[in-house]
């Protein structure tokens, strides 16, 4: 079948810790049809992955390449770690070429809060984006350039447990709505301080069950996982900065 629009289309996936979602987007950024989402495979071995993905692209309308934002940190194609699927998913695996193959159209590997980012930021100044789902993502943009991954996630919370075991999807469920609003402004507010952002953009599937704001802070739709995928092929659109973050204007 083919999408209304403008070519060439692009098959966005959003991989998520629990759900993959898709949507092919038109040569503008527009999705053509409503996003498609499945359950992610447990446990999620690359094989399990693939034909999940076959599962989930089967209904969707024909495409011309592929953007995939993965929850771990990737380079070059590769999947260097899945903290979500630990053992399941070797280290360097070579996802984009593994699709490629598959599907026969060209693939680009992003982190899936990197990809969310690209979809949001304004492209002035220090820019945060923070995915609440599964577990805690996070992207960097200097003056709309994407700065280098951090997994943040990792990292250990004021609590002394890591992000992801701090405000993750299980916490969210075991201490109800309230307590984990406290935690996920801690988290927030730390955050701050550690990185003295301009703006602070908060996606992801649980970005609906935030209670508070701060300051320069955006709540934005989880949408936004899909939408980045056109960014990765805009020339510029999601490049490396080399810039230094102490030396930006103001």
């Amino acid at each position: 079948m083919r999408p209304r629009g403008r070519r060439p289309f692009t098959l966005s996936i959003d991989i998520g810790g629990t759900g993959l979602k898709a949507s092919v987007l038109d040569a503008r950024g527009r999705m053509t049809g409503e996003p498609g989402r499945v359950l992610t495979p447990s446990p999620c071995t690359p094989r399990a992955l693939l034909r999940a993905l076959d599962t989930l692209v089967a209904p969707l309308p024909a495409f011309d390449r592929v953007s995939i934002g993965f929850p771990g940190v990737v380079r070059d194609g590769l999947v260097i770690t899945a903290p979500h699927f630990r053992q399941y998913f070797p280290a360097r695996f070579p996802l984009a070429q593994a699709v490629r193959r598959r599907w026969g159209k060209p693939v680009k590997l992003l982190n899936d809060a990197d990809m969310q980012g690209a979809a949001v930021m304004r492209g002035k100044g220090l820019e945060l984006v923070v995915t609440l789902g599964t577990g805690l993502g996070t992207a960097l943009f200097l003056d709309g350039a994407l700065l280098p991954h951090l997994e943040l996630a990792q990292h250990p919370s004021p609590s002394g447990k890591i992000y992801n075991k701090y405000v993750g999807d299980k916490v969210l469920k075991r201490i109800g709505k309230r307590a984990w609003n406290r935690r996920v402004r801690i988290a927030l507010e730390t955050l701050r301080t550690l990185v003295n952002y301009d703006r602070l953009y908060v996606g992801g599937g649980n970005s609906r069950n935030v209670t508070f704001t701060l300051p320069n802070m955006r709540l934005v739709s989880n949408r936004a996982g899909v939408l980045g995928g056109i960014a990765l092929w805009r020339a510029g659109a999601v490049t490396r900065s080399r810039r230094a973050p102490g030396r930006r204007g103001r």
